[in-house]
């Protein structure tokens, strides 16, 4: 319970992160581009605010989809629609 709070709390730049990680954060506050084969996905119930994938679709520099997932699907997708993730898994290398 105290890791998921603090990590919220982190989130929400209300507490400090862990100094071991620092040169990561500076790293990926320059929103480097992923040269990585990716896959994102987006359940059609997900009621937490995200961008449109066009937002940062630019930012895969590799092979990049995108999948919209429905059927009422929301937040955690390997529990709530989780042969959709699990083929996504089979699927970003082959692609």
């Amino acid at each position: 319970m105290d890791i998921t709070i603090h990590n919220y709390r982190w989130r929400q730049g209300l507490a400090a992160g862990d100094p071991r990680f620092d040169d990561l954060e500076r790293k990926l506050a320059t929103a480097p581009t992923i040269s990585v084969p990716t896959i994102t996905m987006e359940g059609d119930a997900n009621g937490a605010p995200h961008p449109e994938p066009s937002a940062y679709a630019a930012k895969f520099t590799g092979r990049y989809e995108h999948r919209h997932l429905t059927g009422g699907i929301g937040h955690n997708l390997p529990q709530e629609a989780p042969t959709a993730f699990a083929q996504a898994v089979l699927d970003v290398d082959r692609h």
